[in-house]
Parts: C-alpha cells; structure tokens; sequence
C-alpha cells in the first residue's frame, strides 16, 4: 500500500533543480503503483531502481517487496543520495554512481542479479552513446527471467531496449503529471 500523499519536500525539490530530475512534479501515485506491480508483481526479492530521485517510487517499490527483498537504489545526483539515505528500512542500499557501473555495484553490495530493474532516467534527455551504454549494463545485470522496467514521457527507451530484450508491454498512464508509459521487458531465459 502506498504511503499517502507526496512529501512538500521532493516537491519543492523538483521545482528547484527541475534537470536533474524528469518530471517537474513527483510521480502520482497512479503512476507509483503500475510501476511497483510491473516490478514486483513476479515476486521479486532482488530489485534495482535505476535513478529513483527524489524517492517516491522508491518508496512505492518498498510498499510492494517482501521482507526479505533488497532494492538497490542507484542515483547520480549527491542531494538525492543524501535524502535517500534518510529512508529507515533494512531493505534498501543507496548508492551514488552512474548506472553504467551496475555491474560493480552489485558485486560491491554483494547483492544478486536483480530479478527487476526499476528505471526512471530521462532517456530522451541521454545521447545515443549513453543510452546504449545503460542499456548494456542493465542487460548484463538482468537475471534471466528479470523484467526491466521504464516509466518515460517520451518512446526513446524502446529504442535501445526493444533490440535486446523484444517488444515490450506498455501501459499508459495518464493520472500523472506529465503523463507517462510504463514499458516492460522480459529477459529471456537462458535455452
């Protein structure tokens, strides 16, 4: 269940460095809830959240685990780390760095291959070369069987991800501001 309304602070957040983020508003919690079902409807106990921001799906993805889950949030952003850490619960590990070293990450955290992949980076606001790059570390990382979830305004994620991983489900979202996909990838299981 989702924790009720957005805190004043990832708003005010959000209208003060409106870049580093996505979405000039935080996620709705329309739009929190398909993200944590597409997530962790499988039964997930080994998530990463790529670029959770101010931590309002990171919160809804916490709501939807297990008890015995970890989410690993990955952020690049020095504030939303600092305010991610103030999160008290025993399943999440926040780490700053560049999603590209996902694969290091999880060895430093000696946490698993991640049966989900959480993404909330703008890849319409990424270069061709970097996207890529996300795209490749995330595949590398994925265990077989994993999804790889995208919320975006914009369809560039399917560009990268539609190559390795076929066509995705995409379900719209429109109670969010602005509204937004929801695109999920299988990765299939090793033959």
């Amino acid at each position: 269940m989702l924790r009720g309304p957005v805190p004043a602070d990832d708003l005010f957040d959000v209208l003060r460095r409106p870049l580093a983020v996505a979405s000039v508003v935080p996620s709705s919690r329309y739009l929190v809830r398909r993200i944590a079902q597409a997530a962790t409807g499988g039964g997930a106990r080994s998530v990463v959240e790529l670029g959770p921001g101010t931590g309002v799906v990171t919160r809804g993805l916490l709501d939807g685990l297990p008890r015995d889950a970890r989410l690993l949030a990955l952020e690049l952003e020095p504030d939303f780390v600092e305010r991610l850490a103030d999160e008290r619960d025993p399943r999440l590990t926040v780490h700053g760095g560049d999603a590209r070293d996902l694969q290091a990450v999880l060895a430093q955290h000696r946490m698993p291959a991640p049966e989900a992949i959480v993404s909330g980076i703008p890849f319409s606001t990424l270069g061709p070369v970097a996207g890529e790059q996300v795209l490749t570390a995330v595949w590398n990382a994925l265990a077989p069987g994993g999804r790889f979830v995208a919320y975006q305004f914009r369809p560039h994620v399917d560009r990268y991800a539609t190559p390795r991983f076929g066509e995705p489900q995409v379900v719209f979202e429109p109670r969010n501001v602005p509204p937004m996909s929801v695109y999920c990838w299988v990765k299939p299981r090793l033959q």
